[in-house]
């Protein structure tokens, strides 16, 4: 049974760490579709991302690589990208 707590927290975890990718992207001059096909993902995907979702409902759970990806074309640390 998934505990209804750890569901929240990820849920606030992904917002967060949406909300980051969505400061810096504005905050760099990038379109969602720039980033999107810079780190090497839809600009759906990306969009999500930054809605901290993968599908409606459905918090986000993206990839290492995806993270990774972003932080490079964000030029910054993924430590910096992820919330604490």
């Amino acid at each position: 049974m998934i505990d209804e707590r750890k569901t929240q927290e990820w849920e606030q975890y992904v917002k967060n760490l949406g909300l980051t990718l969505q400061r810096e992207r504005i905050a760099q001059g990038y379109s969602q579709e720039f980033v999107a096909t810079s780190a090497g993902i839809s600009g759906f995907t990306y969009r999500k991302l930054e809605h901290g979702e993968s599908n409606p409902g459905t918090p986000a759970n993206p990839r290492l690589r995806t993270l990774i990806a972003l932080g490079r074309v964000l030029d910054i640390p993924i430590g910096k990208l992820l919330p604490e």
